[in-house]
């Protein structure tokens, strides 16, 4: 699987995890230099706080982009260390 943004690849990965739709990328598929720490967080009853990254690619800026969870709940464990997208990032084969 492959994310795409800003015509570039963001993360590319044979071993995402699928939960709720959103593949899950091991963060070390993901192309550090893209990402930015946000001050941004949510709650997921089911999954726990999620911290986001905002995606700077070739001088554009797609805040908030991506998400993960530091520290997940035990029922979503197997997603901690892993990185999904949205907000027009491509998630293709």
């Amino acid at each position: 699987m492959k994310a795409i943004w800003n015509e570039q690849v963001v993360a590319e990965s044979n071993e995402t995890i699928i939960v709720e739709g959103n593949h899950y990328f091991p963060i070390e598929s993901v192309k550090q230099d893209f990402l930015v720490e946000s001050s941004a967080t949510t709650v997921c009853g089911c999954k726990g706080e999620a911290n986001y990254y905002t995606l700077n690619i070739n001088g554009k800026r797609n805040p908030d982009a991506a998400w993960y969870y530091a520290d997940p709940k035990p029922e979503a464990e197997q997603i901690r260390g892993r990185v999904a997208f949205w907000k027009g990032v491509s998630v293709v084969e």
